[in-house]
């Protein structure tokens, strides 16, 4: 699966998708182990880790910031937990699965009889085998996660609790990094980095980025600015906000959350609060022409990531939220069941294929067209843009993706009036492709950039 490249000072080298999505899975698999949380050493050692593929800058926002109607936490440092069992058994280590603890469990060190420990552990019945991810962020308190086949099995008894873990002042992590366009208008690439050891849920959606990110940084030129930022969930994306509040509005052209991206699932994209955006549209087309299984839905603030605040009134940004399995309806969401063997490095290619295809949309319609003489075909043999002899299509043949067809659907819809996007809606043609087959008919001098 190659990325399409035609013209080289617009695309980038031709690119392995399939060993991208390789590269993705293992650097995946090298964060899974990290026990994340809204603050904390593994943030940080998670953008430790991004920073040696990413040149990051990260921002570290005090706890007790005022960030509009949040606050940000004390920073919670968790080392070690578990439950011994009468028989001296031990039960939910930390150290085994840290989604045995629950987010921001306060340290402890007491000794409960069985039905007293009990509330204390949660599990999920309908799925008996998986522990659930559980936290308690912003009310002080403890407690475990198990599978509920090892929590109904515990033995009578007096049992021991350990939690060493540190609740104190400390900071929220944010990592960024800038790729300048000739335009200071900015592409703002989202996604979170809270969650601990789940691959999919947004583990995918880190390593997506990443990789989106040494893609962009290959094109010779880029006309926006492509803004990155790894935050956590909610919390992390209102305080980024909220330190950028008084020039987000203004140079944010258009973004993309990631969530739950590395699955085998069809691609969905949630529209942003105004809908029908360039980006929204550039969305519709790509993930149309992928697959006929791919889904486009309206935008909503009842259900997502980040999106919602980006989307939010005050801000009400061009920005959408690009899942496959949608968060909270795949069998493994917030559970144990969310490993590195569910996400597959293809799942991850074909996500990257998607937002590269996008991005490269966005990048093409910045430029209007149209035709220096608009009579008539031109000869585009003595252009050097048409081959010499024909022959019949070879099986498999994609007009979408055909360089002549993308040619003449610019040649006859260039006229000034069309967008490379309104072109690309239109024809089913990629809009990449059209992108191509603009930038070569004008170097052939047959179109030129309308203001």
């Amino acid at each position: 699966m190659q990325a399409p490249t035609t013209d080289p000072s617009t695309t980038p080298p031709a690119v392995d998708l399939d060993e991208l999505g390789d590269w993705m899975h293992s650097l995946l698999e090298r964060l899974f182990p990290i026990c994340r949380s809204l603050t904390g050493p593994g943030n940080r050692e998670t953008l430790q880790i991004l920073s040696e593929t990413v040149p990051l800058t990260v921002d570290e926002v005090p706890s007790g910031s005022k960030v509009f109607d949040w606050t940000v936490p004390d920073e919670w440092r968790p080392r070690s937990a578990e439950i011994i069992g009468p028989d001296g058994k031990i039960y939910a280590s930390f150290a085994a699965n840290n989604l045995h603890l629950i987010g921001y469990s306060e340290p402890v060190d007491a000794e409960l009889d069985l039905e007293d420990l009990l509330p204390r552990i949660r599990s999920l019945p309908d799925e008996p085998d998986l522990i659930p991810y559980v936290t308690s962020y912003y009310n002080r308190d403890w407690g475990f996660a198990m599978t509920d086949r090892e929590r109904r099995s515990l033995p009578p008894g007096r049992y021991r609790v350990k939690i060493d873990a540190d609740l104190s002042p400390g900071s929220l992590s944010i990592g960024e990094a800038l790729l300048p366009g000739a335009s200071d208008r900015e592409v703002l690439i989202s996604t979170y980095i809270c969650h601990p050891s789940m691959a999919n849920d947004n583990l995918s959606g880190v390593v997506v980025a990443a990789a989106l990110y040494r893609l962009i940084a290959s094109l010779k030129k880029r006309h926006w600015t492509y803004r990155f930022v790894w935050l956590p969930e909610t919390v992390g994306a209102i305080a980024w906000l909220w330190q950028h509040k008084d020039q987000v509005i203004g140079r944010t052209h258009a973004g993309i959350v990631f969530s739950c991206v590395g699955d085998d699932g069809p691609l969905n994209w949630k529209s942003s609060r105004r809908g029908n955006t360039e980006m929204d549209r550039i969305a519709e087309t790509v993930l149309s022409q992928m697959s006929p299984d791919n889904i486009v839905a309206p935008f909503s603030p009842a259900k997502g990531s980040d999106e919602r605040q980006y989307c939010s009134p005050g801000f009400n940004l061009p920005i959408g939220l690009l899942t496959r399995s949608v968060p909270g309806r795949f069998r493994e969401y917030h559970t144990s069941g969310d490993t590195p063997s569910y996400v597959t490095a293809g799942g991850l290619a074909g996500t990257l294929a998607a937002a590269f295809s996008m991005v490269r949309g966005l990048e093409a319609n910045a430029v209007r067209w149209k035709r220096v003489d608009p009579f008539c075909e031109p000869m585009l043999s003595q252009h050097g843009l048409y081959h010499t002899t024909s022959i019949r299509k070879e099986p498999g043949y994609d007009v979408r993706t055909d360089p002549l067809v993308a040619l003449r659907w610019v040649l006859n819809y260039c006229d000034g009036a069309h967008s490379l996007l309104d072109v690309a809606e239109i024809s089913g043609v990629s809009i990449s492709a059209l992108g191509d087959a603009a930038v070569r008919a004008g170097a052939a001098g047959i179109l030129q950039p309308h203001p």
